[in-house]
């Protein structure tokens, strides 16, 4: 679970302007990644803490970030045999749909609080879906050096 620890540590980087509307949330990334490979070992109570270790990080609304990995969480469980039997490029058409949940559960909560959507964070969700192929290629090649690193 180093993995999450270093996507919590990419998101809190300090962006602005423009990257700031186009950050991809590599939490979420992570997350998805997890629960669709172990969802016995990464599942939605990993997903509730890390969500709320990103709402006190962000300074947002506890249970923002919580709320919408948690679901992200459930929905890769989910589809997670429906996704594992298409290419990485089709996964990320599939994934797309999960990400632009996650966000809106975002923008909701931050309509509720604040009265208005910024609906140009969205913009994120498109950068997360590119950044699946990448990111779990990364993730799946650390795991194989792993694997054959503990088999010596």
């Amino acid at each position: 679970m180093t993995s999450l620890f270093v996507a919590l540590l990419l998101s809190w980087l300090p962006w602005h302007g423009f990257l700031l509307i186009i950050r991809p949330d590599f939490v979420a990334l992570v997350l998805l990644y997890w629960s669709m490979q172990k969802p016995n070992h990464c599942g939605i109570g990993i997903a509730w803490t890390v969500g709320i270790i990103a709402d006190v990080a962000d300074a947002s609304f506890l249970g923002q970030h919580a709320l919408a990995y948690a679901v992200l969480a459930f929905c890769g469980i989910v589809l997670q045999r429906r996704l594992s039997m298409l290419s990485l490029s089709q996964q990320a058409l599939q994934v797309f749909p999960l990400l632009l949940l996650a966000y809106a559960i975002y923008v909701i909560v931050h309509w509720q609080l604040h009265g208005y959507v910024s609906w140009v964070h969205l913009l994120g969700s498109v950068v997360s879906a590119l950044l699946w192929v990448p990111v779990t290629t990364l993730l799946q090649k650390l795991c194989h050096a792993r694997a054959s690193s503990s088999q010596r």
